[in-house]
């Protein structure tokens, strides 16, 4: 029998709207999985955004999955709803890109993405194909800037820090990946650096040097 991870999560402002509460997303995912003939197994994020990927259930989640498939025990991730699991089309993307590089399937049930269909995964494809565009404006709009600073004789340094979740997340792969698994992990994740851009292992390293000076 396949076997999903529900995962729920509600953030604190969220916690007493019935329509978005933790009972109504098991509902609505046990529902699915009872139609598919799914069995549940449930992660919980009470009391948090999703402004970043950094929670401390649904990293537990992607380190259940993103093991060798012969160690996994569990087939995949389900959400009843996209903003559960992150409301960056940039983050949904990056995991939907490690769900297909482990084969795993990563199910959004109010949008029609469920990776383990034909009809789902195209779903999924156009949304990633809107997170690659939406990465490259930024990209532009980033080097625009720097440009016509230079241009106008000022010096830009970064465009912005780092947000916090990042920083703690960077530190963590960093404690048991390489360089360039690090970067792999954090563009899969979703994470970007502090200009907007995906990762490279020059990055991580320089990053990395930087927080341990302040």
């Amino acid at each position: 029998m396949t076997t999903m991870i529900g995962y729920l999560r509600v953030s604190t402002e969220e916690q007493a709207n019935s329509g978005l509460g933790l009972e109504a997303q098991r509902d609505t995912i046990q529902r699915y999985a009872d139609a598919h003939g799914w069995q549940v197994v449930w992660h919980e994020d009470a009391g948090l955004s999703a402004k970043s990927l950094a929670r401390p259930q649904l990293q537990a989640a992607l380190d259940r999955l993103n093991v060798a498939a012969k160690r996994r025990d569990v087939d995949g991730i389900v959400v009843a709803k996209l903003d559960r699991l992150s409301r960056s089309v940039v983050d949904f993307a990056g995991v939907l890109e490690l769900a297909r590089a482990r084969k795993w399937a990563l199910v959004a049930i109010d949008l029609g993405v469920d990776t383990s269909s034909p009809t789902g995964e195209l779903v999924a494809n156009v949304m990633m194909s809107v997170a690659q565009w939406e990465r490259r404006v930024i990209g532009e709009r980033t080097s625009a800037a720097m440009q016509a600073a230079k241009r106008a004789g000022r010096h830009m340094g970064r465009v912005s820090a780092l947000p916090q979740a990042t920083v703690e997340r960077l530190l963590a792969l960093r404690a048991t990946h390489t360089l360039a698994g690090t970067a792999d992990a954090l563009n899969a994740e979703g994470f970007t650096t502090a200009s907007g851009v995906a990762w490279s292992a020059n990055a991580v390293g320089k990053s990395c040097a930087r927080i341990t000076k302040r």
